[in-house]
């Protein structure tokens, strides 16, 4: 059909997430490390356009702290080019330790969406 695989928007939800901490100086390995760990426990995507292999998409993320052990990114995905958005997105993350166990959201990412 020549669309991009409906999956692939995860996918970059995944890469504008991990954009979003490193632009404010962590990476996920970092937040890792510290044995802080952010499973998503829901995701959902709203598919507006289809984008076509070989488009260059945009994905703009944003995201708010719902509670001391949860964060929400939200999504807008874009074809290169366009103004309107091809999809639009959230996933909701749960803090927890390397064993699964909840945990408080590190100060630093508390602070860098407050």
């Amino acid at each position: 059909m020549g669309v991009a695989y409906y999956a692939n928007y995860l996918v970059w939800f995944e890469v504008g997430r991990a954009d979003l901490l490193r632009t404010l100086g962590w990476t996920y390995r970092e937040m890792e490390e510290t044995g802080v760990f952010l499973p998503v426990i829901d995701a959902h995507c709203e598919y507006l356009r289809s984008a076509r292999y070989d488009d260059e998409v945009a994905i703009e993320t944003t995201g708010e702290i719902l509670s001391p052990v949860r964060i929400e990114f939200r999504y807008t995905v874009r074809i290169a080019g366009t103004e309107a958005p091809a999809a639009v997105g959230t996933t909701v993350h749960a803090a927890t330790t390397a064993e699964g166990k909840p945990c408080r959201l590190p100060e630093r990412v508390r602070g860098a969406f407050a």
